[in-house]
């Protein structure tokens, strides 16, 4: 089953210095259809102006990826923590008991974001926080994870969830192939394509639409044109 979900039907906001859309319910859209995706709860595609961003606030017992696709993100946090991440990289914040950030767009140029949040497999354990750059040429043709809740994912973000995000960025008319994790248990994947055009075991998905996708024994995703695609397989 693979669910088509356009970029131009999503629900979102435009706040001036915020232009969100929503893959799933949330804030102010609602669709009792979309309140999220087995454990995957929300998937925003920001836009953050420059010199702008979202001052502190609260959090806990969530697990938020935060993917950039333009521009940087440089966050801040009641833990003491900070960073800049750049395009192409990832943050993780496990928010567990209790957390406080903000997250701003210090740069000359629109920032625009995934902001990915995963319910996590126990509450009430310690926050904390973590980034890492990942080299565009280990993506090239291939997945690569970039976070995971599993142990055998090397050097991946950790998150407290049995789910990976994995990004590859794909030239016209190559083909990866991605099986999802074999847990015993159905699999929930949610597949963006952040650049380009591709098709998802026959279904062509433009920039920045999404794909529910369950009971799929593997996927093959072809470029249509050079693309880079972001993937979350979630319990």
């Amino acid at each position: 089953m693979i669910d088509k979900r356009p970029f131009d039907k999503l629900g979102g906001a435009h706040h001036g210095w915020l232009n969100a859309k929503h893959h799933f319910s949330f804030a102010s859209y609602y669709d009792s259809a979309k309140m999220g995706w087995g454990s995957i709860r929300v998937w925003n595609d920001d836009e953050i102006a420059p010199n702008s961003g979202f001052p502190p606030h609260p959090h806990d017992n969530m697990e938020i990826i935060t993917y950039v696709r333009e521009g940087a993100i440089t966050h801040q946090d009641s833990l003491g923590n900070k960073g800049r991440t750049e395009a192409g990289d990832v943050q993780v914040m496990s928010a567990g008991t209790g957390i406080r950030h903000a997250e701003y767009n210090l740069e000359s140029e629109t920032t625009k974001i995934f902001q990915i949040w995963v319910i996590p497999s126990a509450r009430g354990d310690a926050p904390q926080w973590g980034a890492k750059p990942f080299p565009k040429d280990d993506r090239a043709g291939k997945f690569v994870t970039l976070a995971s809740g599993f142990e055998n994912d090397g050097d991946a973000l950790p998150i407290r969830t049995p789910a990976r995000l994995l990004g590859a960025t794909l030239l016209k008319d190559q083909a990866e192939v991605y099986r999802p994790a074999d847990t015993g248990a159905p699999r929930y994947l949610y597949l963006v394509v952040s650049k380009g055009r591709v098709s998802v075991n026959g279904v062509e998905l433009d920039t920045r639409d999404g794909a529910a996708i369950k009971d799929e024994a593997e996927l093959t995703i072809t470029a249509l044109e050079d693309a880079e695609v972001v993937l979350l397989d979630a319990a």
